[in-house]
């Protein structure tokens, strides 16, 4: 029971709180939703755009002065399903589905 209106208080002082703030209590519409790009909550409904990576823009949003939101974008950073390959492939010297000749020992 003590626990109960405890728990009753706590949220009740939050609600509070969070309406008191001037135009709080107003907030219920979401401006972002979720982007089809990059997966994150920026997509903007009304401008059509995306804040994070600049959907539907054909480049992806970076710039210089942001070093470390660059580090999260670039190469590496996600599956790779495509460049895994081409790099196992160089390795080996792109050889195609041919048998290799066989040397003729002297």
């Amino acid at each position: 029971s003590q626990k109960v209106k405890a728990d009753v208080f706590k949220s009740k002082q939050w609600y509070q709180r969070r309406v008191a703030i001037t135009a709080g209590g107003k907030r219920h519409n979401k401006s972002h939703t979720i982007c089809v790009r990059c997966g994150k909550s920026s997509y903007h409904i009304q401008k059509k755009r995306c804040a994070q990576c600049a959907y539907p823009a054909a480049k992806s949003r970076s710039f210089n002065w942001s070093v470390k939101g660059k580090r999260r974008k670039t190469t590496g950073t996600g599956r790779m399903s495509h460049l895994k390959k081409v790099q196992r492939r160089f390795r080996n010297g792109f050889q195609t589905g041919a048998a290799q000749k066989k040397k003729a020992s002297s």
